[in-house]
């Protein structure tokens, strides 16, 4: 699709939600994936690992609608914010245990500054500089690239990096699509733009799960 597009008629209804990353504060109990540690279940961890995921897109979405508008930001925009926030956290510190706790903090960073430079885009789209444009959207697949390339560092062997940044970048993609057509108008192309999502996230989550499970096996009991 047409990302400068997708970036021009984003910006008129974002640009005041984004802003609010910049005041919010995550600090969420984890719960989601209460069944890791030392004897826990892979069929268990395997649903807490797509359950963690699977907010990530549902909140994404969730604030894409709340933002979204015609005539400015649903009420429900701040307590939306926060709670995708809360995701990014959720997502480092299930990984912190299993990696340790800097690992969780640095993979929670590389997500925010995901939705930081996402921002800067939005403001570059707003002001009509199409070299910052295209600088913001090239760090925002860059930062794509960097978390693929933090995973892999963790375990090279079950998320290879190519495949590791091919899920990245298709989540990236999928989700700028849904973005731009639910702005414009084309709710059908928006609904749609999700189900793809919501099939390639679990895919994703599916491979991470697997990735712990083999190289933790003594953590897990069947």
């Amino acid at each position: 699709m047409n990302r400068k597009l997708g970036l021009g008629a984003i910006a008129g209804t974002l640009i005041a939600s984004l802003a609010l990353v910049f005041v919010v504060t995550a600090t969420p109990a984890v719960d989601a994936h209460s069944g890791q540690g030392a004897g826990a279940d892979k069929a268990a961890f395997h649903d807490a690992m797509r359950k963690l995921w699977e907010d990530h897109v549902v909140w994404t979405r969730q604030f894409i609608v709340s933002a979204a508008t015609e005539s400015g930001n649903l009420a429900d925009i701040g307590p939306t914010t926060d709670r995708l926030l809360d995701n990014q956290t959720d997502i480092g510190n299930a990984l912190g245990q299993f990696y340790g706790e800097a690992t969780g903090d640095a993979v929670e960073a590389l997500l925010r500054d995901h939705i930081l430079t996402a921002a800067e885009l939005v403001a570059a789209a707003k002001a009509g500089d199409q070299a910052a444009v295209e600088a913001a959207s090239a760090a925002w697949y860059q930062n794509a690239d960097d978390i693929a390339t933090a995973l892999n560092s963790l375990n090279p062997k079950h998320w290879p990096l190519d495949e590791m940044k091919a899920h990245m970048r298709d989540h990236l993609d999928l989700t700028l699509e849904e973005a731009v057509a639910r702005l414009q108008g084309r709710y059908a192309d928006d609904i749609a733009a999700y189900d793809k999502i919501h099939v390639q996230i679990l895919g994703m989550a599916d491979m991470l799960s697997d990735g712990i499970v083999a190289q933790f096996p003594a953590k897990f009991t069947r």
